[in-house]
C-alpha cells in the first residue's frame, strides 16, 4: 500500500511534467545529418522537438546502462569464481563430515 503511494505522489507530478513539456515543445523541428547541406531532405528527418529529446534521453539511459554492465563485469566474474570456490568447499565438507560419521560408527561402543 505504501509503495503504491509512494508511486502515485513520484509518477503523477512526473506524467503532469512530461505531458507539458510535450504540449509545450510540438513545434516541428528539422534534424539535419548532412553538416555540408543542411537543407537536404534525404539526410534530415522533420519531428516534433519533444521526439528528439525523448530519444536523446532514452539513447543516454542505454549507453549509460551498457557502461555500467562492462565496468561491472570485473565484479560478476569474482562472483561467480566465489561461487563456484564455496560449492567446492561446501562439497569438501560434506564429504568430511561422512567420513567423521563413518569413523565414529567404527568405534567399539563402551
Amino acid at each position: 500500500m505504501a509503495k503504491k503511494i509512494i508511486n502515485l505522489l513520484i509518477l503523477l507530478p512526473l506524467g503532469i511534467i512530461l505531458i507539458i513539456f510535450c504540449v509545450a515543445n510540438r513545434q516541428s523541428v528539422t534534424l539535419a545529418f548532412n553538416p555540408f547541406r543542411p537543407e537536404d531532405q534525404v539526410l534530415s528527418l522533420s519531428a516534433p522537438f519533444f521526439v528528439f529529446i525523448f530519444i536523446a534521453l532514452i539513447v543516454g539511459m542505454v549507453a549509460g546502462s551498457a557502461v555500467t554492465w562492462v565496468n561491472q563485469g570485473k565484479h560478476r566474474k569474482r562472483a561467480r569464481s566465489e561461487a563456484k570456490e564455496a560449492v567446492r568447499w561446501q562439497s569438501e565438507a560434506d564429504r568430511n563430515k561422512a567420513r567423521a560419521d563413518e569413523i565414529v560408527g567404527q568405534l567399539p561402543s563402551r
